[in-house]
């Protein structure tokens, strides 16, 4: 392992916990912890989270958890998750396959393994399929617009070759501080850098392209909530994403949040504690609100 991706999960991981020390599981949310959606037992599970005592099907959120692809955890994002399913959902937070111990696409393969597994057990958990929706930041922003690219653009999808659930796409998603254009200088020298170690050795820039959901979005592309800060580190990808979201009539909403005396910071969101990671999450909850059926 790199010492970059030693850094992201040291740094990535004392903050976290700062972030959520003192929290725990909310009396109003009932969760069902450690299923195996896959074969591996300490790679491919996930959680499940519904508010209580509410019967029922219930519209769902998958969460796709951030950091660079080699950091997070289902239990990094818990309470995230859980806060979400306080405003009516039923809440998917899963655990992907991580680099360098599992290059990419395995994120991208393992999302797509969720949303099959949310499919089949719709009864157990109270899932309305007619109503579902994902939410990524970060490294996950990128997973879940390049997955939803995958399920709305046939020709992208081939370069996956995943087989994908039948007439499925998202009601909507939300994009939230994510990557959706990668920096043409990641092409200099990937040996060098974290992309390096998050792409299979035989990747050339060539197969770049399979990183970006910009320039394989279609018509059949779902709404879009995307958000960002003041202070996001990947504040300018909004920009490279909208453009093409207009050219094909896609449905989005943009919000930028902060202010020069609020330098709100990357995935803010996350935060449950503060006032702001409420308003963001309340505003992406009731965008997805406009979408059900």
């Amino acid at each position: 392992m790199s010492a970059i991706s030693k850094m992201i999960r040291k740094r990535f991981g004392e903050g976290d916990r700062k972030r959520d020390a003192g929290l725990t599981t909310p009396e109003n949310v009932v969760r069902y912890d450690d299923i195996v959606y896959g074969r591996s037992r300490k790679w491919q599970i996930l959680d499940v989270y519904r508010p209580k005592g509410v019967e029922g099907k219930l519209p769902v959120i998958i969460s796709v958890h951030g950091g660079g692809w080699v950091y997070g955890s289902k239990e990094v994002y818990q309470f995230y998750c859980m806060n979400l399913a306080q405003r009516g959902f039923a809440v998917v937070n899963f655990t992907y396959r991580l680099a360098p111990e599992y290059h990419y696409p395995a994120c991208v393969e393992d999302t797509n393994k969720v949303v099959k597994w949310v499919l089949k057990h719709d009864e157990e958990y109270g899932f309305d399929l007619n109503n579902v929706f994902a939410v990524g930041d970060s490294a996950g922003g990128q997973i879940l617009s390049v997955y939803s690219a995958i399920l709305t653009n046939p020709k992208f999808a081939e370069e996956y070759g995943l087989k994908l659930p039948k007439k499925f796409r998202f009601n909507a998603i939300g994009l939230n501080c994510g990557r959706y254009r990668g920096d043409p200088k990641e092409t200099e020298s990937l040996s060098n850098s974290l992309m390096g170690e998050v792409l299979p050795a035989d990747w050339s820039g060539k197969d770049l392209n399979k990183l970006d959901c910009v320039g394989n979005v279609t018509p059949d592309f779902p709404p879009c909530f995307i958000m960002t800060s003041v202070g996001d580190m990947l504040k300018d990808q909004p920009e490279k994403l909208i453009p093409d979201l207009i050219r094909n009539d896609v449905p989005f909403t943009f919000r930028f949040y902060g202010d020069q005396n609020n330098r709100l910071g990357h995935v803010f969101h996350c935060n449950i504690k503060t006032a702001d990671a409420a308003l963001c999450n309340d505003e992406e909850c009731e965008f997805f609100r406009k979408y059900m059926k």
